[in-house]
């Protein structure tokens, strides 16, 4: 159980878990951190949190589990503002879409990994932002990856899993490096995708009767390009080598639909078009 946890970045993320947390009884007090009291004050009015400091170093004074949950690009500026006012006790962890950078980060600010510092990615979210789009149940039966340095503690691994599994997350452990490389696949290039669909629809001549005609699939396609459009900014940069691959490889395929749509070749393009249906049908269920 958690006496104290201190969020910096009450936002959806961390926003939602400490409604999960409230909702099990799993945690005592939530301190809440970030730049605009405006939004801090939302949060203590909506229950999320207990109270707030614009502070990170007075924020972690006596926290046992600290969360951050900010853009990518801000992370070694946070950890360098908190690095000699942790308890003693206290384990850190993050919730970055890119492990590597994260590390990284933490070893510029540290001076080297700290032993209680576990990286962390919950795969959950929404297209909205803002504690205000946060809920209790956003990590319910969904994943949150691990992914503990050489200089991890083994104890501290187990307590932010035992954090995140009290959210009702299932919890699994890889090397930074094989997360990087499987989100960029499953969730980065997706989002690189979708940004530029809309942007490319944007910049058409007619772009009110182009989006006027869009139907669901477009809808569907497309919703995630409204997520934050800064912590896309900062995943792209965080995790550039492993996305671009992808985006090659995207590449290619795209190049050989075209060849079949070119060429008519309607065999082909039933064979893309039922492997791809099949593929889904089978790791979603739906």
């Amino acid at each position: 159980m958690i006496e104290r946890l201190c969020i910096i970045g009450v936002g959806l993320i961390g926003g939602s878990l400490a409604r999960a947390l409230r909702e099990t009884g799993f945690c005592n007090e939530v301190v809440g951190c970030g730049r605009n009291p405006v939004h801090l004050q939302q949060a203590v009015d909506l229950g999320v949190i207990d109270r707030f400091d614009t502070d990170p170093a007075r924020a972690v004074a006596g926290a046992d589990m600290v969360l951050v949950a900010v853009p990518l690009g801000a992370m070694e500026s946070v950890f360098e503002s908190i690095r000699d006012h942790l308890a003693e006790n206290a384990v850190l962890t993050d919730a970055g879409s890119a492990k590597g950078s994260v590390i990284e980060a933490a070893q510029r600010a540290f001076g080297a990994v700290p032993g209680n510092f576990v990286p962390g990615h919950p795969i959950a979210g929404t297209e909205q932002s803002g504690v205000a789009a946060s809920f209790a149940g956003l990590y319910r039966d969904r994943r949150v990856i691990l992914t503990p340095a050489d200089t991890t503690d083994p104890g501290a691994t187990a307590r932010v899993r035992a954090m995140w599994e009290a959210a009702g997350a299932y919890v699994t452990e890889m090397t930074a490096v094989h997360h990087d490389a499987v989100l960029a696949a499953t969730s980065h290039l997706p989002h690189v995708l979708a940004y530029t669909l809309v942007d490319s629809l944007a910049r058409l001549g007619d772009q009110d009767e182009i989006f006027e005609y869009a139907a669901g699939g477009f809808r569907d396609f497309t919703r995630i390009a409204s997520s934050d459009p800064v912590m896309w900014r900062d995943i792209c940069l965080a995790n550039g080598d492993a996305i671009e691959l992808q985006i090659e490889r995207f590449i290619e395929d795209l190049q050989a639909l075209k060849g079949a749509v070119h060429a008519h070749e309607g065999d082909k393009l039933l064979e893309i078009f039922t492997s791809a249906k099949q593929a889904r049908d089978r790791h979603t269920g739906k």
